[in-house]
């Protein structure tokens, strides 16, 4: 029994790091067969991973074609990002009153790591991601932090990240710096606005990416 719960988590892992890390795109057909080759396991354990995987929203079913990769309109990219500034705000807002000196100093090595991985997109994501979930961290709220782990799940869909081009990455790490500064001024409605700002720029390069 321990083996299958094992052999099911590995499974799991291994099939959100391919949605995570683009290898199996928005879109892409999941069969049982290809995905426990892909994986290296049996197709008991990787059924498993795909029904966790449809419970977090990263994986749909679609009529006459089965299971595949879950990938977004451009109105539910907007809803997204909509969402995703309501958190933000409530997170850095939040964060400006209770983080401490050490999550700030994390969060400023994250955004100047970020700066000098400027040449590998998928380094650069992580580490944004890490940023982010700082912030939410720092914001001293296990409601709000779940709430994030679910946007997450939603924005692993969303295809290539847009941080690419060290123009595009320094724009981002000036953003951050706004929010930390903010921060540590202890200015919760400064820190508010400036994540708010921040993700609105974000969902402007995201379409832009979808439309080409």
């Amino acid at each position: 029994m321990n083996d299958k719960i094992s052999n099911s988590d590995r499974a799991y892992q291994k099939l959100y790091e391919a949605i995570r890390s683009g290898q199996l795109a928005p879109g892409t057909r999941i069969r049982e067969t290809e995905i426990a080759e892909l994986v290296g396991l049996s197709r008991t354990p990787v059924r498993d991973a795909i029904k966790r995987l449809e419970n977090d929203g990263l994986i749909e079913h679609q009529p006459r074609i089965g299971a595949v990769v879950k990938s977004l309109s451009h109105q539910e990219v907007v809803e997204l990002y909509e969402m995703r500034a309501v958190l933000e705000r409530t997170a850095a807002s939040m964060a400006a009153k209770h983080a401490s000196m050490a999550e700030i100093e994390e969060m400023k090595e994250l955004n100047s790591a970020m700066l000098k991985a400027s040449g590998n997109p998928r380094e650069v994501a992580r580490l944004n991601e890490l940023f982010h979930r700082c912030i939410f961290n720092a914001a001293r709220n296990r409601f709000l932090l779940a709430s994030f782990q679910s946007l997450s799940n939603a924005l692993l869909v969303l295809g290539p990240t847009t941080l690419e081009g060290i123009p595009r990455i320094k724009s981002v790490c000036e953003k951050h710096d706004l929010i930390i500064d903010a921060m540590e001024a202890r200015d919760e409605k400064r820190a508010a606005e400036a994540a708010g700002s921040h993700i609105e720029s974000s969902l402007i390069f995201r379409l832009k990416a979808l439309r080409e």
